[in-house]
């Protein structure tokens, strides 16, 4: 059995493994436990009792943090030129569109969001294959395909995020920064659970938020008790 580093003896004396905690608790801990050299981003982990085979028990939402995700998001707006001024007015880091579709067929998708109006999706159609697998690929639901460019942009900018449940019944998200103070953390956790509240399905039977466990992107995960939620403790 390998032998504790310093800073995970330190760790380890903060809080039990074992344990679930109030989110409030959790939020103060990630912080305590984190001891990288960079800001690491703070992780949520739901994960529900759905089987996300069944298209009646899919789990998909937006939701925008109070307080963004510390990140600097980098958005690609694909669009004809008459939309091109509104796009970068917005903040759009990259505006254009063949010359980008080319690039990204080329391999390229140094990007986190792309935004797209339904008259291009055409073309965005093309590079699905491309886009699907990275999380990149516009959709009308989460309102990356839209008229309304300059809305997406700075709602994008602001904080919104995109969430699903993936193919083990988890739903993971970035909800801010370990630099973030524990109450804003909290905020940001409260917001996407109380979506992912919202989404439970109608078919679903039993359980529904099985388990959650807060991390940053180096430390163990917190076990938060799911009964916490909602509490201002």
């Amino acid at each position: 059995m390998s032998k504790l580093t310093k800073n995970q003896k330190v760790a380890a004396a903060k809080y039990d493994s074992s344990k679930q905690y109030k989110l409030s608790e959790a939020c103060k801990i990630v912080k305590e436990i984190t001891f990288t050299k960079f800001d690491a981003s703070v992780e949520i982990s739901v994960r529900l009792g759905v089987d996300p085979r069944k298209a009646n028990q899919m789990v998909r939402g937006v939701v925008t943090l109070p307080h963004g995700t510390g990140k600097v998001t980098r958005v690609l707006v694909l669009c004809t030129p008459d939309k091109e001024t509104e796009a970068k007015e917005a903040g759009a880091d990259f505006v254009g569109l063949d010359e980008y579709i080319e690039k990204i067929k080329g391999g390229w998708t140094d990007v986190d969001v792309i935004i797209c109006t339904p008259s291009v999706m055409a073309k965005v159609g093309a590079i699905g294959r491309i886009l699907g697998p990275r999380g990149l690929m516009p959709n009308p639901k989460t309102g990356t395909v839209t008229m309304d460019i300059a809305n997406a942009v700075k709602e994008v900018k602001a904080g919104k995020i995109d969430f699903k449940v993936d193919k083990q019944g988890i739903v993971h998200a970035a909800i801010g920064k370990v630099s973030f103070d524990a109450s804003k953390i909290q905020d940001n956790a409260n917001e996407i659970i109380n979506t992912i509240l919202k989404l439970k399905p109608q078919a679903l039977k039993g359980t529904y938020v099985k388990s959650i466990f807060l991390s940053s992107t180096m430390s163990s995960g917190i076990n938060v008790d799911v009964k916490s939620i909602g509490s201002a403790e």
